[in-house]
C-alpha cells in the first residue's frame, strides 16, 4: 500500500502503539514513525528493539511536524498531553487517540486543538492482557473493528484518511457518536472487565479455597477471568471513572439479571435456567459467525502470543 501519512507520532508506547508500529510497517503506511513515552525505561526499550524510526525524549519533539499524532496514553492523561502539544501541532495535521472512552476524551482534548488541526477520536477494539513496547504485534488489528467518533462538522477528508490508515492496518472501520460508543463499550468491554476483576477478587477473598487450588484447578471460565483481570490497572481505573454513567447503567441491568438467576437456582426452576442459557449461547455463535472469534478450544487466542 502507499504511504498515507509522512510522519506519524505515537504518544505512549504500550500494546496499541507498538502494534500500530508493526502494522504500519507491514503495509508501508507511514514514511516515518516517531514515538514518545513518559517513562525513560520505556523509551530505552523502544530504542533497543527498534520499535520506531525515532524515539523522542519529549512529547513536544515527537508531535512537532507530525502529520498524524495518536494519543496512546490512559484516558486520565490525555488532557495534559493535549495541552502540552497543542501549540506545536502543525496546520492540517490530524490528532487522534485510541481511548476506550470517547465522550470524556472529546471534552478534555478538544479545547486544546488549534484551528486548522483535525481531531478525529478513534477506538480500536483489540487488545491483550499484555502491555509495554515489547507486547505489540502487527496482526493485533486484523479483522477487528476500529470505531471513529468524528464531530458532525469534522473534515471528511481527514476522517477518510484516518479510516484508510486503520483499514491498511487490517481493521474494519465504523463510525459512531460518542454517547452511543460509550454505552456499547460499557456492554461489550467495560462491565465484563469489572465482573472479571470482581470474580478474581472473590476467589482471592475466599480463604476456604487455597491459592494453590485456585491455580491448579482453574477451569476455562476462571482462567479467562484472570486473563481479563490482568489488564493494565491504570487504563481500567480511568475507563471506569470516565464512563461512569454508562457503566453504572449496565451494572444495574446485570444486577437485575443476576437476581433473577439467583431466584431460579433457589427455587429449582430448571426451565428458566435452560431457556436463559440457550438464549445467551446463541450470542456466542453470532460472534463466531461475525468473524470476531473462532470456535477453537483456545477461544481463538494464539498460544504463541497468548493473546
Amino acid at each position: 500500500m502507499a504511504v498515507i501519512y509522512e510522519r506519524v507520532a505515537l504518544i505512549g508506547l504500550g500494546l496499541i502503539a507498538s502494534s500500530m508500529c508493526h502494522a504500519m510497517r507491514r503495509a508501508g503506511l507511514a514514511g516515518e514513525i516517531v514515538g514518545y513515552a513518559k517513562s525513560a525505561e520505556t523509551r530505552e526499550i523502544a530504542r533497543e528493539i527498534g520499535l520506531c524510526d525515532q524515539v523522542c525524549d519529549s512529547v513536544v519533539a515527537a508531535a512537532k511536524d507530525a502529520d498524524l499524532v495518536v494519543l496512546c496514553v490512559p484516558v486520565g492523561a490525555m488532557e495534559a498531553v493535549a495541552q502540552e502539544i497543542g501549540p506545536v501541532l502543525k496546520p492540517g495535521c490530524t490528532i487522534s487517540d485510541v481511548g476506550s472512552v470517547k465522550r470524556t476524551v472529546i471534552d478534555v482534548v478538544s479545547p486544546h486543538i488549534p484551528s486548522g488541526v483535525h481531531f478525529v477520536p478513534a477506538h480500536p477494539l483489540a487488545g491483550t492482557e499484555h502491555s509495554g513496547p515489547r507486547s505489540g504485534f502487527a496482526e493485533l488489528f486484523d479483522n477487528r473493528f476500529c470505531i471513529l467518533v468524528p464531530a458532525q462538522d469534522a473534515d471528511r477528508d481527514a476522517v477518510e484518511k484516518l479510516a484508510g490508515l486503520w483499514r491498511g492496518m487490517g481493521a474494519q472501520v465504523d463510525e459512531m457518536d460518542a454517547e452511543h460508543h460509550d454505552l456499547v463499550l460499557a456492554v461489550t468491554s467495560h462491565t465484563p472487565h469489572l465482573i472479571a476483576y470482581t470474580m478474581v477478587g472473590v476467589a482471592d477473598d475466599l480463604r476456604r479455597v487455597t491459592d494453590s487450588e485456585v491455580i491448579k484447578y482453574s477451569a476455562a471460565g476462571f482462567r479467562d477471568f484472570t486473563r481479563i483481570a490482568a489488564s493494565d490497572p491504570v487504563m481500567w481505573r480511568d475507563v471506569f471513572l470516565n464512563n461512569k454513567e454508562a457503566t453504572l447503567e449496565i451494572l444495574g441491568r446485570f444486577t437485575e439479571e443476576l437476581f433473577a438467576l439467583q431466584r431460579a437456582i433457589r427455587q429449582g426452576d430448571g426451565d428458566h435456567l435452560h431457556d436463559y442459557f440457550t438464549r445467551t449461547r446463541s450470542i456466542r455463535r453470532s460472534i463466531i459467525e461475525a468473524g470476531q472469534d473462532t470456535d477453537a478450544p483456545d477461544f481463538g487466542r494464539a498460544k504463541a502470543k497468548d493473546v
